[in-house]
């Protein structure tokens, strides 16, 4: 048994939810380690489609346990709803397979008003965030002023923390931003409410962890986004406001790096991206239109429409590298069936030169060539394959040469959006 970690290969989007649906059931225990609701995991079980924004995906298995680590950012109202929701429909028979880091920041209402606020007044730089206060809690979480889960839970705590904060966030509010300014009465009776429900999900939940690991236990660690988001080595200021990549499901979670054994990179067939930002192989023409539709490239959490493009083996080279990868989860192959000829990224150029590898210069990256190879399509259904044999001769020449450039092993190809559509070549486990 191993203990494995699913990332985001892209800029996020590709897939995750169904991947780890699937290798949860080779885990024990699955765990996510950042991000918060502005993330949105959508499964197909049956003829049934689920979409997660908090939970780990494999709350949709009976008799794994679900852990929401120091590294989330939690938004009561929409993880109480969540919950509600798998609960009337029969997901969660038992409260104790749902945990709560102690540790975990709580996101408040003047996070997510500031965040809308923001966005707002940016015009034509906006960053393209959620609205869901993301941001500025994580914000909060640095500048050593955020409240955490364990704050909540002890209601004097939670005052005195509120009512000092309050009066920075309400002169940003009013002053700077135009805004109403937060009332303490009215955060403080809501989030009340919700600490009462919070309380029977919050545990020392790394604690919990290590037990596990020592009773010989697999662990399935579940991130948000996707590596080109990622704080540090995405495409900054366009990025998410946490550690996307490998490396954040220590952190995010309190496992020791020692204890992952495989780091699998989920990655779309093709390219896809969310507000603004570079992305060199964007497609801006009917190509990218006809991607959107048929991949059903609208955003799980917000609804709005995906960037398309071709897939990009810079970007995968380079989630290759900052990862760790030791597999790559490629999906939507199926997406691709109806096109004559496919367009593949090999490199870049700037200024007429060949570029290594990303450039962390915004100014560089926007202004990069994509340099391509063309490809032939199999203009043929592909949904029904069980095995890469029963594959077209074209589809498993593009999968062994998207192999190839990303230097990294495929290890899953999905050909369909259901469980059963998807041809597992290793299992990290």
């Amino acid at each position: 048994m191993a203990n494995v970690v699913v990332v985001g290969a892209q800029w996020g989007d590709e897939g995750k939810g169904k991947v780890v649906d699937i290798y949860t059931e080779h885990a024990d225990d699955i765990v996510r380690y950042q991000g918060g609701n502005n993330a949105g995991h959508t499964l197909v079980v049956g003829n049934e489609k689920v979409v997660l924004h908090l939970i780990p995906s494999g709350i949709l298995h009976e008799g794994k346990r679900c852990i929401i680590g120091n590294g989330v950012v939690l938004d009561p109202e929409v993880f109480i709803r969540e919950i509600t929701k798998l609960k009337e429909s029969g997901r969660i028979k038992d409260d104790s397979c749902l945990l709560l880091s102690e540790s975990l920041h709580i996101i408040m209402p003047y996070h997510k008003r500031i965040d809308i606020a923001r966005e707002a007044k940016s015009g034509d730089k906006k960053i393209g965030t959620t609205g869901r206060g993301i941001g500025p809690c994580y914000e909060d979480k640095i500048g050593r002023r955020g409240i955490r889960l364990m704050d909540l839970l002890n209601e004097e705590v939670f005052v005195r923390k509120v009512k000092e904060f309050l009066v920075e966030k309400n002169f940003l509010l009013e002053n700077l931003l135009g805004e109403a300014p937060c009332n303490l009465e009215e955060i403080v009776a809501e989030y009340r409410g919700y600490a009462q429900i919070l309380r029977t999900y919050v545990a020392d939940t790394s604690l919990i962890l290590e037990k596990d690991l020592k009773a010989g236990k697999s662990l399935l660690f579940e991130g948000a986004q996707g590596t080109l988001l990622d704080v540090d080595h995405g495409t900054y200021p366009y990025v998410t406001s946490s550690s996307t990549c490998a490396g954040g499901a220590s952190t995010g979670s309190g496992v020791s790096p020692r204890q992952i054994n495989e780091v699998i990179g989920i990655s779309k067939a093709y390219v896809t991206r969310v507000g603004s930002g570079p992305f060199p192989t964007e497609l801006l023409e009917e190509t990218g239109e006809k991607l959107r539709q048929v991949g059903g490239e609208f955003g799980a959490t917000t609804g709005r429409p995906r960037r398309c493009g071709w897939f990009d083996t810079m970007v995968i080279r380079y989630a290759v590298r900052i990862n760790g990868l030791t597999g790559i989860a490629l999906t939507k192959l199926d997406v691709l069936s109806d096109f004559d000829t496919i367009k593949v990224c090999t490199g870049y150029t700037y200024q007429g030169k060949a570029l290594e590898s990303l450039p962390a210069a915004l100014e560089i990256f926007e202004n990069c060539q994509p340099v391509y190879e063309e490809l032939p399509g199999w203009k043929t259904d592909i949904t029904a394959a069980k095995t890469f044999e029963d594959l077209p001769e074209n589809a498993k020449k593009y999968v062994q040469r998207l192999e190839e450039l990303a230097g990294c092993q495929i290890v899953m190809v999905s050909v369909g959006p259901r469980r059963d559509q998807t041809i597992v070549l290793r299992n990290p486990f």
